[in-house]
């Protein structure tokens, strides 16, 4: 073949098309790729900006003692949170919480004084909204769902439930935000 036959069939209208498609083709599929990335990264900082609401401190009073929950941000991809009871003069560190976004979703990771071998638990949202948060883990023996629920935008509710001993339990905590 010399070298005009092939110049021919590298400029002819089905090698140009062929090419154009499959150049066409690529550039769809990593246009593709990135928007699939691009809506997750969205939708998983969606899911943070959600929970929002929560950071700031809140006390329940009770017969215990007054137990605090404080709230914070870290950066676009986490919050960080910790749980403590003030009884008279002394107080008591109860938990650290982080609340870490993952590729899968929004996780509630506390760290439990004496409990667990003082290792995190991971529980994983089942719900996020602008006024409620659900977390689960149904391997964890208890609790193992943890909700969070807005009443108003100085109240929320924050609940932890699951089965222990065979019997379904629930404790809920009515916690009014501090000034």
């Amino acid at each position: 073949m010399d070298n005009l036959t092939k110049t021919r069939q590298n400029f002819s209208p089905f090698t140009i098309l062929r090419k154009s498609l499959s150049t066409t083709f690529k550039l769809v599929c990593v246009l593709a790729g990135m928007m699939t990335l691009a809506g997750w990264s969205m939708v998983q900082s969606n899911d943070l900006k959600k929970a929002a609401w929560l950071i700031g401190t809140w006390a329940n009073k009770s017969s215990r003692g007054i137990i605090y929950e404080s709230w914070s941000s870290l950066n676009d991809q986490a919050y960080s949170g910790k749980s403590y009871t003030i009884r008279q003069q002394d107080t008591i560190l109860f938990e650290t919480i982080q609340l870490v976004m993952t590729k899968d979703g929004l996780d509630y990771i506390p760290t439990v004084q004496g409990m667990n071998g003082g290792m995190p638990v991971r529980f994983t949202s089942t719900t996020v909204t602008d006024t409620q948060l659900i977390f689960e883990n149904p391997t964890h023996d208890f609790p193992q769902v943890i909700r969070y629920t807005l009443i108003h935008p100085d109240s929320l509710v924050a609940e932890i439930s699951g089965i222990t001993g065979g019997q379904q339990q629930k404790q809920t905590f009515p916690m009014k935000r501090m000034k």
